[in-house]
């Protein structure tokens, strides 16, 4: 047995395993946040690339971590110890909190939490990572609604402290008091809110990019300008459009459909720009391009 797998067996062995679905940017960050605060802690994709490709990256970012002194060098050993990767969803029968944050497509989720119910001990806490999606929706897919709640971190993970807990129309109170205990424990904030469609902080943000997209495209000004001007008139640390491209352009779109779809008012009409650059390819950061360029 090599000592590689002496270290899964003894992640396997603990009771209070924690299993992220997704090893994309959200899934890997909340990963990363997670085992940082001492969870055994499970990362799943269902494409081994990206699996492989999200262990890199957290490799890669706590060797950084400790380079800069942002983090001792016996912590990110044990972290790299407590996260491993997981073979198969199968493995969620170990698991007291599953997390999942594959991209936001409700009927992949809807079939997923259908295929983990069958999974999970009945004990577990299932949460989505959702960022626009009816929390209630993606409960119905379970036995135990109660259950199931939304847990909403923000890019990056490792950095910013909010945390949203999403409670469904059918979250008991101990699911969301269990969910509080748990966000506080990774040194993040939980704020309690109600399943609608954006939740509060998208509800409320991506209106405002999609007007700054708007302002872009009837000239109003430039690119440059629609920031600075966010930044020194509004304080904000970053400019809607750059943040739009961290966010992921793509996300952003999916986000404003959500919101016009359900909320059933033009207010939330995705600016034609968003599209027409997600169409192109231009998603932001992760692409390499979005209303930025960025060295890869």
């Amino acid at each position: 047995m090599t000592e590689q797998d002496t270290d899964r067996q003894s992640v396997r062995a603990s009771t209070e395993i924690v299993l992220v679905i997704g090893a994309g940017t959200m899934g890997r960050g909340i990963a990363q946040a997670v085992a940082e605060a001492g969870h055994p802690t499970l990362l799943f994709d269902a494409d081994q690339r990206n699996l492989e490709h999200g262990l890199a990256v957290l490799e890669t970012a706590w060797e950084r971590a400790v380079q800069k002194g942002k983090l001792a060098s016996s912590d990110a050993r044990a972290a790299r110890t407590r996260l491993q990767p997981a073979q198969g969803l199968d493995e969620a029968a170990a698991a007291a909190i599953v997390i999942e944050a594959i991209f936001e497509d409700p009927e992949i989720k809807v079939t997923l939490f259908r295929e983990l119910d069958a999974i999970v001990p009945e004990s577990a806490l299932l949460a989505s990572n959702t960022s626009s999606i009816s929390i209630t929706r993606l409960a119905a897919a379970v036995k135990a609604p109660g259950s199931f709640l939304g847990l909403h971190f923000f890019n990056p993970v490792p950095v910013l402290p909010l945390v949203e807990v999403v409670r469904g129309l059918r979250t008991d109170e101990a699911t969301v008091n269990r969910a509080l205990g748990f966000v506080r424990g990774l040194g993040k904030t939980p704020v309690v809110v109600n399943d609608s469609p954006g939740f509060v902080v998208n509800r409320v943000l991506l209106p405002m990019i999609n007007e700054a997209v708007l302002c872009l495209a009837e000239g109003v000004a430039g690119k440059e300008a629609i920031d600075e001007v966010m930044k020194l008139g509004a304080s904000h640390p970053l400019g809607p459009l750059a943040l739009a491209d961290l966010i992921g352009l793509d996300v952003c779109l999916d986000i404003m459909r959500t919101l016009h779809r359900d909320l059933g008012d033009d207010k939330y009409r995705p600016a034609p720009l968003l599209a027409r650059m997600v169409d192109a390819g231009k998603l932001g950061r992760k692409g390499g391009e979005g209303f930025y360029r960025y060295d890869r």
